[in-house]
């Protein structure tokens, strides 16, 4: 993901706002919105447990087992976390928002433990064929 996909004034305004979050933290997000429509076959309105769905998978397929580790390097430790990012991007005008949706939508879709490591989706090796 490149840097420049966010302007240099708005990313200092979402490091301003949550530095918690690295700045890959926002790019990752906009991957995993992208990833989340795709999967949904249209354009339309990605509710908040889609995008934390979407987010958990993508991290899955890009990161495997480190997945849970690349998002608490980035500040992502919870779902909230992911709406908390949503919102810094709807505050800076890169996201837009419908009525209703809000923050509390990305509390507690999963736990990061269970998603990353207790459910982990284990494949079994191959037989060996003869």
């Amino acid at each position: 993901m490149d840097g420049a996909v966010l302007a240099e004034p708005i990313m200092e305004r979402l490091r301003k706002r949550n530095p918690a979050y690295n700045e890959t933290a926002y790019l990752f997000l906009l991957a995993a919105l992208h990833f989340t429509i795709e999967r949904a076959g249209e354009a339309r309105h990605i509710t908040g447990r889609e995008l934390a769905e979407g987010c958990r998978d993508l991290a899955m397929e890009r990161f495997g087992l480190m997945a849970r580790s690349v998002l608490e390097f980035w500040g992502i430790r919870s779902t909230r976390d992911l709406g908390e990012i949503v919102f810094a991007l709807v505050e800076c005008g890169v996201l837009v928002k419908q009525e209703g949706d809000c923050v509390h939508d990305f509390e507690d879709v999963f736990c990061f433990c269970d998603a990353f490591e207790s459910n982990y989706p284990w494949c079994a090796p191959r037989e060996l064929q003869t």
